[in-house]
């Protein structure tokens, strides 16, 4: 099974990757055609900030998860955990942000269902919210995500599926399997159990794929004027390519199936494919930017706080 696991990986990569190429290639000269002007790096520096900043935001809704659970760490912890590992991704395997955090928290003495739990529900209810936000979008007329009604179906059950399965009700028998699991494997563990719908969270993710959403407009700013009635369009397919990137099992950080993803959405729109193409390539790089710089930051908070201690 992990055999072909991983040769679909490879496949969608590949066919992600070849996309990309021949369209690139198809377009290359009107893509370097294309120049900036002091406006359009006021825009990506923005766009930098904004993505900074969506990153910092999820940090501190992770710090919200762990807290829901009955964990008391501190703010700079969180912070200098989060931006620090989220670099990890980066890695192969795709997984390393998330064992990095288990990790950290087991060393701080926390437990590790809560642990486990933290990486579980923070990507589950971001792709909820980027769900939301594309199934609204396709409703209302601004993108045509799919064409078949079937996979329409789907994907609001699995919306559905996802806010029913965090109701305390039914995720504290989830947590209740987990300890037993890990008692089993003598685990540090400790009773934790929810006892409330962590609402809350879910609007946090929600926040934060707007805020990336938002460096995602900024981007396309840069290289051409965006009205008013473009910037739901953008965002409502920023929202759907970012989802795909997350949930498909392709390159780490969505790499590939973000961009391939975007490129087929506006074919067909009276966005100049040449600017697309800029604006994908732009914003992956403002996007690895910002993490580095975040993880930067990370180490800057560590520092403080051990001489603070």
């Amino acid at each position: 099974m992990s055999l072909i696991k991983a040769y679909v990986k490879w496949i969608i990569v590949g066919f992600t990757l070849f996309f990309i190429i021949i369209t690139f290639k198809k377009h290359w000269q009107s893509v370097t055609e294309i120049s900036l002007n002091y406006q359009g790096w006021l825009f990506l520096f923005l766009a930098l900030i904004i993505t900074l900043i969506a990153h910092i935001w999820s940090a501190w809704v992770w710090l919200w998860i762990l807290k829901l659970f009955k964990q008391s760490f501190s703010n700079q912890w969180g912070l200098k955990v989060y931006l620090i590992t989220n670099i990890y991704k980066y890695l192969p395997g795709n997984v390393g942000h998330f064992y990095g955090r288990i990790s950290a928290i087991s060393q701080q003495g926390g437990s590790v269902t809560v642990a486990s739990l933290s990486v579980l529900l923070e990507p589950l209810l971001m792709a909820a919210a980027a769900l939301l936000i594309a199934l609204s979008s396709h409703s209302l007329g601004l993108i045509k995500t799919t064409n078949n009604l079937g996979i329409l179906w789907l994907q609001g059950l699995a919306l559905i599926s996802v806010l029913i399965g965090i109701h305390p009700l039914i995720l504290n028998r989830v947590i209740g399997f987990f300890q037993k699991l890990n008692s089993k494997k003598n685990l540090k563990n400790s009773s934790v159990y929810l006892d409330r719908y962590p609402g809350n969270i879910l609007l946090g993710e929600l926040g934060f794929v707007l805020l990336r959403g938002l460096g995602f407009i900024l981007v396309f700013m840069a290289f051409m004027p965006v009205t008013m009635s473009q910037i739901p369009i953008l965002l409502s397919a920023f929202s759907f390519a970012w989802l795909l990137g997350l949930i498909i099992p392709g390159a780490p950080g969505g790499m590939g199936v973000f961009e391939a993803t975007i490129i087929a959405l506006f074919q067909s729109s009276n966005l100049p494919i040449s600017i697309v193409l800029s604006a994908i390539a732009i914003f992956r790089i403002i996007s690895i930017l910002a993490e580095l710089i975040g993880a930067g930051l990370g180490y800057l908070f560590g520092n403080l706080s051990s001489r603070h201690y």
